[in-house]
């Protein structure tokens, strides 16, 4: 495999973990939403109930938006989740514990942090360090200061010319060092307990991005990246991403993208890459086109295995993280030999594969029963009945509408015990068992819709405190069982 060195860090044996949303973490003390710092009593508790990684959603400045696939950098991560607690000093503010929705916290955050700033940024020498280490800092600050000056309006709209402040870039610079700072926290005390934290990283990026304000070259920003019509999406979807400019990037040696993937190596171990279809073809729409009348890109079928396998493989070489590839959907049957070849793991779904027996699972995969785009199980058992009936049929079940406890859990023994070397669900997969644990509403239980533009979609909190979560005694137990099996 091209990974080989990669996997001898990760372990080329059977890795267990969940998935989590940061954004719906409630810690008691908390704000309302997850913080970085609270990812370290996460890793300890799965530590001790038989986890060893933890898959984490994009954690890139996402600006105002709600999703975490719309991000406004490909390197910053989002000050939303600051444990202002933990700063260096920070006992001389006051501080918040309101449960606001997404938009009003981070204004009350970054407010906070300019203040926090005024009293400590000349006290903080590291700082300079950092901004040497990340080239992409100083656009990013500049960028930030402009968004906020003009209330977030598409940098389209801005004045030709606007000036901005020595004072105003550091404040957004010193930002990022502390979101830096805590986030590699997490990442030392993850690898010296010998545990995975896999990042995601979105394909794609919001046109309002700092870094096709700054790089307009590298994107197709007279086309829309989206998905052609298929038996999930009758009419197809159209996503509103530019296209990456491939044969610019190829001109710099891919320069962008190795400066992401840098950025990345002190956060994560492990990095997932969304839609790994997309690089080897990718839907392009016209913007006053219909999905229905997109194209693929590259034109030249015959040229996508080379122009995927060039991509991933100058991945492979410029970075030491091990990649693993989000390949849901209609995937073209080369696809998943060279990623294999690669040494990439792709996805199975439980309730996709059919009747393929779980020992008979490509090795190289990650087995899940669901993901953030998709029902969590006990949801779709209820709305999907001629799918789940023959689900049952092959647990030798008689379908009754509503999976019950016990059934949930021998399905996750299942999906714990494929030939996959990843096995990773969704944490509220594991909390439907206890009624107390999880929200009444099922539907209240889905992360997103996709194609959907929709107010509760990125929203989802855990109905339980993290420090509910931890302490749950049966939780643990039936997690340490599922894990023996």
């Amino acid at each position: 495999m091209k990974t080989d060195l990669h996997w001898k860090k990760v372990g080329l044996f059977p890795h267990h973990g969940i998935c989590v949303p940061l954004f719906s973490l409630q810690a008691q003390k908390g704000c309302g939403i997850g913080e970085f710092l609270d990812l370290i009593p996460l890793i300890q508790w799965c530590k001790k109930v038989g986890f060893d990684c933890l898959q984490l959603l994009p954690l890139n400045d996402q600006g105002m938006d709600q999703s975490p696939y719309n991000p406004l950098s490909s390197c910053a991560l989002d000050p939303i989740y600051l444990s202002l607690r933990e700063l260096p000093g920070a006992k001389g503010f006051d501080l918040f514990e309101s449960k606001l929705e997404r938009r009003e916290l981070k204004k009350l955050k970054l407010s906070w942090l300019r203040r926090y700033f005024e009293e400590n940024f000349e006290k903080t020498k590291e700082h300079d360090q950092f901004l040497e280490k990340h080239a992409w800092l100083t656009s990013y600050a500049k960028f930030m200061t402009l968004k906020e000056r003009y209330e977030y309006r598409h940098w389209k709209e801005w004045p030709s010319t606007s000036d901005v402040t020595e004072k105003q870039i550091q404040f957004h610079s010193f930002v990022q060092f502390l979101c830096f700072s805590q986030m590699e926290k997490v990442h030392d005390f993850a690898t010296k307990n010998a545990f995975l934290l896999i990042g995601d990283l979105p394909i794609l990026l919001s046109p309002d991005s700092v870094d096709v304000w700054t790089h307009p070259n590298l994107f197709r920003l007279d086309l829309i990246a989206g998905a052609p019509p298929d038996r999930y999406n009758a009419h197809g979807q159209k996503w509103g991403f530019p296209l990456f400019n491939w044969d610019e990037m190829r001109k710099s040696e891919f320069s962008w993208w190795k400066q992401r993937l840098k950025t990345i190596e002190s956060l994560y171990h492990i990095y997932r890459l969304d839609h790994v279809v997309g690089f080897f073809r990718i839907w392009a729409i016209p913007p006053e086109k219909p999905s229905e009348e997109g194209f693929f890109i590259p034109k030249d079928p015959p040229f996508w295995p080379r122009h995927g396998e060039e991509i991933l493989q100058t991945f492979i070489e410029s970075s030491p993280l091990l990649p693993i590839g989000e390949d849901l959907g209609t995937i073209p049957s080369f696809v998943r030999p060279i990623l294999k070849n690669l040494g990439i793991c792709g996805m199975k779904i439980l309730r996709w594969e059919g009747d393929t027996p779980y020992q008979a699972y490509e090795p190289l995969s990650i087995t899940s029963v669901s993901t953030p785009d998709m029902e969590p199980l006990f949801l779709w058992w209820e709305k999907y009945p001629e799918e789940a009936s023959l689900f049952a049929k092959k647990k030798n079940w008689t379908y009754q509408p509503h999976l019950t406890p016990d059934q949930q859990i021998s399905i996750l023994k299942d999906a714990h015990h494929t030939s996959s070397l990843f096995h990773v669900n969704l944490l509220q997969e594991y909390l439907f068992p206890f009624k107390e644990l999880i929200s009444s509403n099922l539907e209240e239980e889905r992360i997103n819709v996709p194609g959907t533009l929709s107010l509760a979609n990125w929203t989802y909190r855990f109905r339980p405190t993290l420090e509910e979560i931890i302490e749950h005694r049966s939780l643990s137990k039936m997690i340490e069982e599922i894990l023996r099996a």
